[in-house]
């Protein structure tokens, strides 16, 4: 058995990527989306016919409804191949908007339902401010099921259980990006791998954390910059994982073992952490506390903004 197939043993296998076509050969049980990976891919050549045909048939419209079109285009071509759900991520630039969060969410799932596509195969990503996490309870309320996404600490996870959200995305990678930038020169990089990487570590915080207090919202690690951080968090509820990484997961015979069990933390004394909806000032300073988490934050809804510029580009340009 590979590392692949052990890992599907104990944790759902997410495929991170807009490049349908590479899914279908690691039989994934869900896919995620990010504006960065549209981008990436509407700039191959087998994928830029996407963008061309979706503007030419909507030429006219918003702009704003041009993109949202694009990402359910290829929300649909990914659900072609997988038997689970795909994640579709609502435009950075709102992340401190919940009232527009909220309705870009709405048509992101109306675009769908009329492509033919339940909203139960349909994760919408926001990123977790405070105003998203808002609108994402709102989302629920109304059964639209929803991925809290650029998540880095466990007030955000907190705040995300609290809010009823489907699941949540603990980035594993830009954690330890931070710690690593963080250190500098005085980086030891064995004495900082597998169990001991800052940001598999930050994942199992909030593993435990869940599964000690009964919280029935799902994790998904994210942001993958090695197999060893994958086979660290194995046992996680889900993990959304590059092709690059899966391709060297089932290329990979070693034995894997689980990591993370619920088990294991049922008997752990930890602290129930409580946002309340009226709490917003109270999780914007314990995120300000955390330099790491508030950093990463900021800067990952820079780039996902940045890159939404870019595909905005190249749709006027089509």
């Amino acid at each position: 058995m590979n590392q692949l197939d052990a890992l599907k043993q104990f944790t759902t296998v997410v495929a991170d990527t807009g490049d349908f076509q590479q899914i279908a050969q690691f039989q994934p049980q869900d896919a995620t989306t990010n504006p960065s990976l549209i981008l990436r891919a509407v700039q191959q050549p087998q994928y830029a016919p996407l963008l061309r045909e979706t503007v030419e048939r909507f030429r006219g419209r918003a702009l704003d409804e041009l993109t949202d079109r694009l990402l359910v285009r290829f929300g649909c071509e990914i659900l072609r191949l997988i038997p689970g759900r795909v994640s579709t991520e609502v435009d950075a630039r709102l992340a401190f908007d919940e009232d527009a969060t909220y309705t870009r969410a709405e048509r992101l799932i109306e675009l769908y339902e009329a492509a033919g596509i339940s909203p139960l195969r349909v994760l919408i990503k926001i990123a977790a401010t405070w105003e998203g996490i808002r609108a994402a309870r709102r989302l629920q309320g109304r059964g639209i099921n929803c991925n809290l996404t650029l998540l880095f600490s466990l007030d955000q996870a907190a705040a995300c259980a609290q809010a009823g959200v489907q699941l949540i995305s603990p980035f594993v990678g830009r954690i330890y990006d931070w710690h690593k930038q963080r250190a500098g020169s005085q980086w030891d990089e064995a004495a900082n791998a597998g169990a001991a990487d800052p940001g598999v570590q930050s994942v199992r915080r909030i593993f435990n954390y869940y599964k000690r207090h009964g919280i029935s919202t799902e994790i998904m690690g994210a942001s993958f910059r090695n197999a060893g951080q994958i086979r660290a968090l194995a046992g996680c509820d889900l993990l959304t994982i590059s092709p690059a990484l899966l391709a060297e997961l089932a290329a990979s015979d070693a034995p894997l073992e689980r990591a993370l069990n619920a088990a294991d933390a049922a008997t752990m004394e930890i602290e129930r952490l409580t946002y309340t909806e009226d709490d917003g000032n109270a999780f914007r300073w314990a995120l300000n506390e955390d330099a790491m988490a508030s950093e990463k934050l900021g800067e990952g809804i820079r780039i996902f903004a940045a890159d939404a510029r870019r595909l905005d580009a190249l749709l006027q340009a089509a």
